[in-house]
């Protein structure tokens, strides 16, 4: 099958805690659990959890290797950025905030304008963006 618009994307990131990333992703944005590992990886294995829509063609992948972890270095541009058509629900940005997230400013000015953005425990930026996604 070729590359095309249809084909599934992981992004995965490295997590300094799997319980914090799925607080938020899960309990503040809604994303369900779509994989995760056992509880005790095998020696070398990595402790995984990716969460998604099942209807989407995205998910995360978050992972931790408690033998050899990876600090997350996101920076203020690492966005994950979710076209909501329509007015940010009040309601969604204080979940996040309860489940683990930080609103914080954006250096871009049109995500201040269009959008929100919180930062995950990881700090990886989330933009919730009101305006509707049209690749014309």
């Amino acid at each position: 099958m070729p590359v095309n618009g249809r084909s599934h994307i992981r992004v995965a990131r490295p997590s300094r805690d799997l319980a914090a990333a799925e607080r938020f992703w899960a309990g503040g944005l809604g994303l369900g659990v779509v994989w995760r590992t056992g509880e005790r990886p095998g020696p070398g294995e990595h402790h995984l959890l990716m969460v998604g829509w099942a209807e989407a063609d995205w998910h995360l992948e978050l992972v931790h290797e408690p033998d050899r972890p990876v600090e997350p270095r996101p920076t203020e541009e690492d966005l994950l950025v979710i076209y909501v058509d329509g007015p940010v629900p009040g309601e969604l940005v204080a979940r996040l905030e309860e489940h683990g997230g930080r609103r914080v400013p954006s250096p871009n000015p049109y995500w201040n304008e269009w959008g929100v953005t919180v930062e995950d425990p990881d700090g990886y930026r989330l933009v919730l963006c009101e305006r509707a996604w049209s690749n014309r």
